[in-house]
This record gives structure tokens, C-alpha cells and sequence, in this order.
């Protein structure tokens, strides 16, 4: 007799965004970034290689990569560029390999680790909550582990269009949303002390969602930057303005670290690696809806014109920013 299907799902499924395909027609992709305590790069790069395959490149003692793997190239380091004498613009410059190997040492059990993967197919991300569950099973902790570090969960998906009017539309709805992205990521007030970059300012949102609000590729980014010159923000803008007008960023932002690129970067703060429950499917699944009122011209519009008008509390936009992420 078979047995009958289970009432509970046994994973997440990723919910895949309305568009799928950038300008090319290829599939569109997003990098993932994971932050992780115990296991040390090295052995979690070993682990990961011995199931995944691959090839393995130790780039200092503290810093591997996997290329060639089942799913794809991906890095592990210690999260402090200050140990990784290797890259052209460390702070110290000339550091001495050898020291800097000690204090990786002496400090990783207070510095996380930091898993990026290099751009996935959207159609295939579930295959990054494989890497996820190796991390758990050679004993990779996360945020429920911490007292006072929130480990951070970070999605870099590719922008469908390169051009102004796509990038104004994906930040519109993100901060329509972000109130209840927020309390979805982090209902836990404390969360938010800890892992939650600073919003954005409420001048700049009442500015960028007007519904009239369709700026050229200049105008768009002098007024991001005129309003967030930083990277400290859940929506960090600057790779992907950096990709469309270098000049006009570096003009503002010349020492900034920035690396150009044709993605949003969606910072999160809560990965908790070593929950046999946890999945990076809902969180991806939420920055889908973000893409789907983007994408509904007719419904951000009036998403926008709701936000502007709106008088109550920012908590309580969350409760309708929920009701417009789910209709």
C-alpha cells in the first residue's frame, strides 16, 4: 500500500521571481553570502569539497576557495580583511603573511566565517541550502548561538534590466515592504540593535515612491547618494550604481569599497546555520515579493501613493505593507 504524502512539507520550496531572464535571455543569477562560527575555513572548505567536489585553492591559511564544484565556485574566509595580506587593498599593506596567519588563528573563535557562493541560477539556489547542511553537520553555528553577534544572510541578485527605471522600480517596493520584511526578519527587537543595517531616511522614501518618481540613470543615483552615502543600509545600492556610473559614485564615495556589479545587494542579519529547521528559502521567497510588486507597475504605483498618504505609525505600515507583499 503506498503511504500516504506527508502533512508537513520536508523543505521549502524557492519561489521563483516574475522575471526570470535577464536581457540576454539567460537565466537570471544571485550570489549568497553566509556568515558561520566554529568550523574553521579550511576544515569547512575541506568538508564541502569532499562532498560537493571540486577543486581546493588555499589562498592564505585563513581564506580557501572551491571551484569546479556540484554547485559551483564559492569562497570561505575569516571575515576580516585584515588577515588577508593577499588583497591588493589591505589596510596594512605590507604585513607580513606569517602574522597575519597567527592572529587569523588567535581570533577565530571570535570572527566569523564568511561562505560567498559565485553567482547561481535563480532555478537552481535550492542547491546553497546543500551547503547549508553540510555547515550543519560538521557543527557550524549561527545566530541563535550568539549572544551578541548577529550572523549575517546576504543575496546578491542580478538586476533583470541595467538601466535606471528597473533599479528605481526594485527600490520602491523593497522600501514600500521593508517594514514587514523587517519584523519578518527580526520580530525580536533586540535583532535589530544587533544585525539591522540603518534605514533608509524617511525623506529619501517619501521622494523615491511617489509615483511620478521615474528619474534618469544620473538623476537616480545623485539622489541616492545625496541621501545614503554609505553602505550601511538592508537595500545597499552602491555595487549596482557603482556598475551603472562609476564616475558619478566615485566622484562622491572615492575611498569607498565598492565593488561594481550588476545586482542588488539585500543584507540580512539572521542566518542560523545550526537550526535543523532553517532554510534560506523564506527569506529568498520574501525578496521575491519585492520583485513582484516591482515588476506590477499599476500596483507599485498605488503601493506608493498608500505609503505617502499613510498617517499612522511605522509599525503599523508594516501590518499593511504585509497585506500588499501577499495580495
Amino acid at each position: 500500500m503506498a503511504q500516504p504524502a506527508p502533512l508537513i512539507p520536508t523543505q521549502v520550496e524557492f519561489a521563483r521571481p516574475p522575471i526570470l531572464h535577464n536581457a540576454e535571455g539567460r537565466v537570471r543569477t544571485v550570489g549568497v553570502e553566509i556568515e558561520f562560527t566554529g568550523p574553521s575555513a579550511e576544515d569547512a572548505a575541506r568538508a564541502l569539497m569532499g562532498r560537493l567536489g571540486g577543486l581546493l585553492v588555499e589562498q592564505d591559511p585563513h581564506a580557501y576557495r572551491v571551484r569546479d564544484s556540484s554547485v559551483g565556485d564559492f569562497s570561505i574566509e575569516l571575515d576580516s580583511r585584515i588577515l588577508h595580506p593577499q588583497k591588493k587593498d589591505h589596510l596594512l599593506g605590507g604585513v607580513l603573511p606569517r602574522i597575519a596567519a597567527w592572529f587569523g588563528s588567535a581570533a577565530s573563535s571570535l570572527i566569523p566565517c564568511e561562505l560567498v557562493t559565485a553567482p547561481v541560477p535563480i532555478d537552481r539556489l535550492e542547491e546553497v541550502d546543500r551547503i547549508v547542511g553540510i555547515l550543519r553537520e560538521i557543527g557550524a553555528k549561527g545566530t541563535q548561538d550568539a549572544a551578541l553577534y548577529a550572523f549575517g544572510l546576504h543575496f546578491n541578485p542580478e538586476i533583470p534590466r541595467r538601466d535606471a527605471e528597473t533599479a528605481a522600480a526594485y527600490l520602491k517596493a523593497f522600501v514600500i515592504l521593508n517594514g514587514w520584511l523587517r519584523k519578518q526578519v527580526a520580530p525580536d527587537t533586540t535583532r535589530h540593535l544587533l544585525g539591522f543595517a540603518d534605514p533608509f531616511p524617511a525623506e529619501y522614501v517619501r521622494r523615491l515612491v511617489a509615483p511620478d518618481y521615474w528619474p534618469d540613470t544620473a538623476r537616480f543615483v545623485d539622489d541616492y547618494l545625496a541621501a545614503n552615502p554609505t553602505r550601511n543600509r538592508d537595500l545597499d545600492l552602491l555595487p549596482l550604481l557603482l556598475h551603472l556610473d562609476e564616475a558619478r559614485v566615485r566622484a562622491a564615495l572615492p575611498h569607498e569599497k565598492i565593488n561594481g556589479r550588476p545586482t542588488f545587494h539585500y543584507r540580512l542579519p539572521d542566518a542560523r546555520v545550526s537550526d535543523p529547521g532553517w532554510s534560506i528559502a523564506p527569506d529568498w521567497n520574501r525578496w521575491v515579493a519585492v520583485e513582484r510588486l516591482a515588476a506590477d507597475r499599476a500596483r507599485l504605483d498605488a503601493a506608493g501613493a498608500a505609503r505617502l498618504s499613510f498617517e499612522g505609525e511605522e509599525r503599523s505600515w508594516a501590518d499593511v505593507a504585509e497585506r500588499i507583499a501577499l495580495s
